[in-house]
């Protein structure tokens, strides 16, 4: 007996989404619903957005770094919001149809999320050569750093280092003081 196949998504479909506050993703044309993020979440977004920018300003890259749900998508059926970004000056326009080459993308995981952020948007990350990707999980207070090539990820528990482009001096991040003093709640979705 053959099974009916799921339908596919392409990012035209997106324009008939209702704007009620869920976040609205394909990858490979799978259509991704996910709820509005939490607090904890939202705080270690801040937390990480603050100390990018803090690195990246003096390098006079700060507009190369966004912290929005911006569109980023490589073919008519994948289009990812990543929690934060760092793209290349020459990608930057009036439009986010030009940004293809990320230098980082992050996605601070939650539990609805981990499976789609640990596999789904990773792989993609990596087909689409995005440099560093960072999937950070408060639970377990820990970064998974992937590269394109990489079969396994860098699994990072103290310090998280990244450099936006090899001549560039290297960025430090204490995991302990990041995921510090976080809310505890039910609302991790």
């Amino acid at each position: 007996m053959a099974m009916p196949m799921a339908r596919r998504y392409t990012i035209a479909d997106l324009a008939d989404c209702p704007e009620d506050g869920q976040k609205f993703e394909l990858i490979r044309g799978e259509l991704i619903v996910s709820p509005a993020p939490s607090v904890r979440h939202q705080i270690i977004v801040t937390r990480l957005a603050h100390l990018l920018a803090g690195y990246l300003e003096p390098l006079g890259l700060l507009d190369t770094f966004f912290a929005v749900a911006a569109d980023i998508c490589w073919d008519d059926e994948s289009l990812v919001q990543p929690d934060l970004l760092v793209t290349r000056p020459e990608d930057i326009s009036g439009a986010w149809t030009t940004v293809k080459r990320l230098r980082l993308a992050v996605e601070v995981i939650s539990p609805s999320s981990r499976r789609r952020d640990r596999l789904d948007k990773r792989t993609l990350y990596q087909e689409h050569d995005v440099e560093t990707y960072w999937t950070v999980d408060a639970e377990a207070q820990m970064v998974e750093r992937w590269h394109p090539a990489d079969a396994r990820p860098e699994l990072i528990s103290d310090r998280l280092l990244w450099r936006v482009h090899p001549e560039a001096p290297e960025m430090a991040i204490d995991l302990a003081h990041l995921f510090a003093n976080l809310p505890i709640g039910h609302d991790d979705s």
